[in-house]
């Protein structure tokens, strides 16, 4: 008896090791499953990212937007947002980000996906400065909103992770479609991928390459039509929307206005 007491006592402290390690694994796996980490997966582990196609990347908190194109600044006022498309452009993409730190503006930065994969350089320096990305999809095609819904997701998730791959992991906050080639479609796709659509008001018509002058007189007549400001530092030769951009941002301070970055989670003004 005195030696079967012995195993028993054995036994129970074993069980109650066993006890022990459940109960501290069971604490584990509840506090991932509160913080929407996986308790179970080995530490680096990598979960699926947002759709896109290409390997996997850490998950990260993907801020839910409205699916609306926004057109309001986030300052609201008497504020602008400038928005540059088409880049990064080795040649003409430096010199707008020249401009833009003299005169102490950010702006966003609506990139076409290899553009970006080319240029790492160039999006690792606009995130640097301060000023926010965009998706402007693969291949700028203008007639999206007649394709596919197969095709209008291959075009924004693929230029996405190119986007964010060049930048180092910098979240992309908003998706401009090429030529405002929206669909209801294409806007959830964005949205759903944490990318507020985004549109404009003032469309310097820069990419005709009208002359800087003309440019310049554009903004100041469509600027009542509201804040989001379309220029381009891509696609050709940008040397008029240098020349117009290094004159539209003192006269809009002489104006009273001040710089802001288009609404993301709001409703955009009506």
């Amino acid at each position: 008896m005195r030696r079967m007491g012995k195993y028993t006592a054995h036994v129970a402290v074993l069980a109650s090791a066993v006890g022990i390690s459940l109960a501290a694994w069971g604490a584990t796996a509840l506090v991932g499953a509160e913080d929407g980490s996986d308790g179970g997966a080995a530490a680096g582990a990598r979960t699926p990212d947002r759709g896109t196609t290409g390997p996997d990347r850490p998950a990260k908190p993907t801020v839910r937007v409205p699916e609306g194109i926004a057109h309001a600044a986030e300052a609201g006022g008497r504020a602008v947002n400038i928005t540059i498309d088409d880049g990064p452009d080795p040649r003409w993409t430096p010199q707008m980000l020249d401009i833009l730190k003299e005169n102490d503006v950010k702006a966003v930065f609506c990139m076409i996906g290899p553009q970006a994969k080319r240029h790492p350089d160039l999006v690792k320096r606009v995130v640097a400065e301060g000023h926010r990305l965009c998706d402007h999809t693969m291949t700028h095609d203008t007639t999206m909103d007649r394709k596919p819904v197969a095709y209008q997701k291959q075009q924004i998730l693929d230029a996405l992770r190119m986007i964010e791959e060049a930048s180092g992991g910098t979240e992309v906050q908003y998706y401009r479609a090429p030529g405002g080639a929206f669909t209801p479609d294409s806007r959830k796709i964005a949205a759903a991928a944490g990318m507020r659509p985004l549109g404009w008001n003032v469309d310097t018509k820069d990419f005709e390459r009208p002359g800087a002058a003309a440019i310049v007189a554009t903004v100041k007549s469509e600027l009542p039509n509201g804040p989001t400001i379309l220029f381009h530092d891509g696609g050709g030769d940008r040397s008029q929307s240098v020349t117009a951009l290094r004159e539209v941002l003192p006269w809009l301070k002489e104006q009273g206005r001040t710089f802001s970055f288009p609404v993301r989670t709001a409703p955009d003004a009506p």
